[in-house]
């Protein structure tokens, strides 16, 4: 699905309401906007995160994790994410 739309002279968009309706956003839903590819890509955070809880179900492993092994798993999935985004974005040297 797609649909057009047209940027104002202040940089806001009205996302057409057929894109809206299937993605069930309503006012005041908050989109996180990124570049990729040289693509504008806007994601809705229309869940909270206790909505998320169970989601995946039982872990494959079976292991339960403790909140710091999770915050130390998180800790390394943001360095690897921000060592490739600085990779991409790196200048050349002249």
């Amino acid at each position: 699905m797609g649909a057009f739309a047209t940027m104002t002279s202040k940089g806001q968009l009205t996302i057409p309401k057929e894109v809206r309706d299937a993605l069930k956003l309503e006012t005041g839903t908050r989109l996180y906007v990124t570049v990729s590819n040289g693509q504008i890509v806007a994601r809705p955070k229309n869940k909270k995160l206790a909505d998320l809880a169970g989601i995946l179900g039982k872990p494959p492993s079976g292991e339960i994790l403790s909140i710091e092994d999770m915050n130390e798993a998180v800790k390394e999935a943001v360095a690897e994410e921000w060592d490739d985004f600085e990779r991409r974005n790196r200048q050349p040297q002249p």
